[in-house]
């Protein structure tokens, strides 16, 4: 399992949407599998869930992307798990680059 989380101040729809795009386009593999928005007021939280398939390990990861957001200031957290085969989770690579893969994306987006 690897993990990412910060804070950013930016608009919550227009994050996400990039993100979302980002992620999906970023890998021919990649799918959104389910998401989910919550809205009370100023506060909004999404949740989504992509999953990619790593050659290296022959399966497919999951990365799940949850965005907090009130007004303009979000807290991001992503956690992409998978990367097994068998019984025991081996090598990490693959959850480690799905995860450099949006690392990827919040440099660009910090530009």
């Amino acid at each position: 399992m690897a993990k990412f989380e910060c804070e950013v101040c930016e608009n919550f729809e227009l994050f996400l949407n990039y993100i979302e795009e980002g992620i999906l386009n970023g890998s021919f593999t990649a799918t959104l599998e389910d998401g989910s928005n919550f809205q009370d007021g100023d506060l909004k939280v999404a949740v989504r869930v992509f999953e990619r398939y790593s050659a290296f390990n022959s399966n497919r990861l999951s990365m799940n992307l949850t965005v907090i957001g009130k007004n303009d200031k979000l807290f991001v957290s992503v956690i992409t798990s998978g990367a097994g085969n068998g019984l025991f989770k081996i090598l990490p690579i693959g959850e480690e680059t799905f995860l450099e893969k949006f690392i990827e994306l919040m440099r660009r987006y910090e530009k």
